[in-house]
């Protein structure tokens, strides 16, 4: 109705307290959009998945700058660290460019270190390329692309590295599963994904729309492995 104004927080609690939904995720906000009642939401409702997609961007404050982001460095690290608090299980992805202009060595440097601060389960990595139109398309200092290509593939390294401890870190567990269908690399496999977003190929009876748990066995930095295990009856 015109003039009711319900703040993001206060529709996450709205929809939590909906009979039959049993998760709830969003995703790609800006991380000036994660307020102090987002995250106390995000902590509180039973159904909010614990994920939580923070693009990056860059780490370097001055390349942020002239990207024209509104957070800093500081700032950002500042976010997750809150994030982490209020939800310690948390699974954090994010965007990243590289070789936007005038990124020097020690801007990517940067970069690379608040990649290994947080410790992403996952990253969508991206080479800056110039668009028609756009103000960054005529800045000076553009970076060549052999450096690109040099930083790109140094990026996904750590990325992939990191994620891939942190999966490990779940095996032995088990996770609440949402089923989606069969795997896409073995239909003897059923596929789904975590609370935390993570696809799981697993073995077991289950369909589309299930939520079951599985026993994790094995972990890549993009996936989890396992096998379906049966609820306790009391």
């Amino acid at each position: 109705m015109p003039g009711i104004r319900t703040d993001f927080g206060e529709l996450l609690r709205a929809c939590d307290a909906i009979d039959g939904i049993e998760r709830i995720r969003f995703t790609s906000p800006h991380p000036k959009d994660f307020r102090v009642n987002v995250i106390a939401a995000m902590a509180e409702c039973d159904a909010v998945c614990e994920h939580a997609h923070l693009p990056l961007q860059s780490g370097s404050t001055r390349v942020l700058k002239a990207m024209r982001r509104t957070y800093s460095r500081e700032r950002y690290l500042k976010l997750v660290d809150e994030l982490r608090d209020s939800i310690p299980d948390l699974a954090l992805t994010t965007d990243i460019i590289v070789g936007f202009p005038g990124e020097t060595e020690d801007d990517f440097r940067e970069t690379m270190e608040v990649v290994e601060a947080v410790g992403y389960d996952g990253a969508f990595t991206f080479v800056y390329s110039p668009r028609a139109g756009t103000d960054a398309a005529a800045m000076a200092d553009q970076v060549p692309d052999e450096v690109k290509r040099d930083r790109i593939e140094r990026l996904v390294e750590l990325v992939q590295t990191l994620a891939a401890a942190r999966n490990a870190e779940r095996v032995g567990r088990v996770e609440e599963v949402l089923v989606e269908g069969p795997s896409r690399t073995d239909p003897a496999l059923v596929r789904g994904r975590t609370r935390r977003n993570t696809t799981v190929n697993f073995s077991g009876d289950a369909t589309p729309g299930d939520l079951v748990d599985v026993l994790v066995e094995r972990a890549t930095s993009t996936t989890l492995a396992g096998s379906q295990v049966a609820v306790a009856v009391a």
